[in-house]
C-alpha cells in the first residue's frame, strides 16, 4: 500500500491516473507519516508538510523489517532491490 499526506480525492486520483494496483491511502494528518519518521515539513507545494520518500517491508506482525529512505522524491528503491530483501527475509525466516 501506499500512504500520502494528500486527502483521499486526490490520492484517488493520483492512483487511478498512475494506474496503481494497490491502495493508495490517505493520512492528511500525517499521524502514520509521523509514526514512521518520514514526515518531511515543508518540502511540498506551497510549504507544505510531505512525507519523504520511503519503503518498507513489514512482517505479518507489523514489524519493520526492511527500510530504504531517501531525501530525493525522484530517487526510490528499484524492484529487484525489494525483492532481494524480501528474499533475504525469507531466508532468514522473517
Amino acid at each position: 500500500m501506499g500512504i500520502s499526506v494528500d486527502p483521499p480525492e486526490i490520492s484517488r486520483s493520483q492512483a487511478q491516473k498512475s494506474g496503481y494496483t494497490f491502495p493508495l491511502l490517505s493520512d492528511t494528518n500525517a499521524k502514520i507519516i509521523r509514526r514512521y519518521d518520514v514526515l518531511h515539513p515543508g518540502a511540498g507545494p506551497k510549504g507544505a508538510d510531505i512525507a519523504r520518500p520511503a519503503e518498507f517491508l513489514l512482517d505479518s506482525n507489523g514489524i519493520v523489517r526492511w527500510v530504504n529512505l531517501t531525501e530525493n522524491i525522484a530517487v526510490r528503491a528499484r524492484p529487484e532491490q525489494v525483492l532481494q530483501a524480501f528474499s533475504e527475509l525469507q531466508s532468514a525466516g522473517q
